[in-house]
């Protein structure tokens, strides 16, 4: 089991070249949400199974807010309206896996920054149940980090994906580090988890927004790499790559889609037009993927592409 290109630094310019020769995404659709007044959804998650029934989690919010609340959404009638009977928890950009046998859910949660005044401080929460109802959060990330990730690994142990900023991790990095159970993830452990090198320039940053366990045992792990121009706007790029869990190894990044690839519409501020946030992946039996993401931090959209895994699976 090997990942057989060595990680090299990729420039989101160096990315947009490879990519615009590449297949094109298709049957964009916006997906439709009602029931929560005059709010916007985004950052959702991909649709997950709760007690028999497809459910999407979403960061809810006003267009002019970041304080945010993540419902679950259940499909009727062509439209995701909140699930009767279900916690709203206050967080930012939810996020699923499972492990050992177990829903784990995680978020962001906004505080008031210890020593900035006027600032919003920020650290990922994590809970974990048999279905939604029943979730306790069990854990929380260091404060300031974002996109941190866990999956299980096919010999029971967990992978923590983490994502420092500042002075180990600039404007963001990925590190990667495993645990025997659940009961090991202390903010220490993830603090200590060791970078992946050789995976963004100072000036770009990225993160890991889902991981999938490939047949092979490596993982496929659907990210972003973003950028600011010189008029200061935010650019998010939806990538992947795969890493070798025993090794550390990890393949080049590539795009899997741009803000042009989707259908047009409203962002949240002028800075924010070219933002697509990777929200998670359905992989499918024909080859294909539906591709869930947040747009512009104002609507949230789907699209069909090709499996950027089965590359790593070959």
């Amino acid at each position: 089991m090997t990942v057989l290109t060595k990680g090299n630094v990729k420039t989101c310019e160096e990315l947009l070249k490879e990519f615009a020769s590449k297949a094109k995404p298709a049957n964009q659709e916006k997906i439709v949400f009602s029931g929560i007044g005059e709010k916007d959804v985004y950052n959702i998650t991909a649709p997950f199974a709760d007690n028999g029934e497809l459910v999407i989690a979403g960061r809810v919010e006003s267009r002019d807010s970041e304080h945010s609340n993540v419902y679950f959404f259940v499909e009727r009638n062509g439209e995701w309206v909140p699930r009767e009977g279900t916690p709203v928890f206050e967080l930012q950009d939810p996020f699923f896996t499972r492990i050992a046998g177990e829903l784990v859910l995680g978020g962001v949660q906004i505080f008031p920054h210890p020593t900035i005044e006027g600032a919003l401080g920020w650290r990922t929460v994590f809970y974990k149940g048999k279905t939604i109802s029943s979730l306790q959060e069990f854990a929380k990330g260091p404060d300031g980090m974002k996109d941190l990730r866990l999956i299980e690994l096919k010999d029971g142990s967990i992978g923590v994906l983490t994502r420092p900023q500042g002075e180990k991790g600039g404007r963001g990095k990925i590190g990667w580090t495993r645990i025997s159970s659940l009961e090991e993830l202390t903010i220490d452990l993830i603090n200590e988890a060791p970078l992946l090198q050789g995976q963004f320039i100072e000036e770009q940053w990225g993160g890991a927004n889902e991981p999938h366990l490939l047949s092979n045992g490596l993982i496929g792990v659907l990210g972003h790499i973003a950028s600011f121009d010189k008029e200061e706007n935010r650019h998010y790029y939806p990538m992947v790559f795969a890493l070798n869990p025993e090794t550390g190894e990890f393949s080049d990044m590539e795009l899997i889609a741009t803000r042009s690839d989707f259908l047009p519409g409203a962002a949240k501020r002028p800075d924010l037009l070219d933002v697509v946030f990777s929200g998670g992946l359905v992989r499918k039996p024909d080859g294909m993927a539906d591709f869930y993401a947040g747009i512009s931090d104002a609507e949230a959209q789907k699209m069909t592409i090709k499996d950027p895994f089965l590359q790593y699976e070959q």
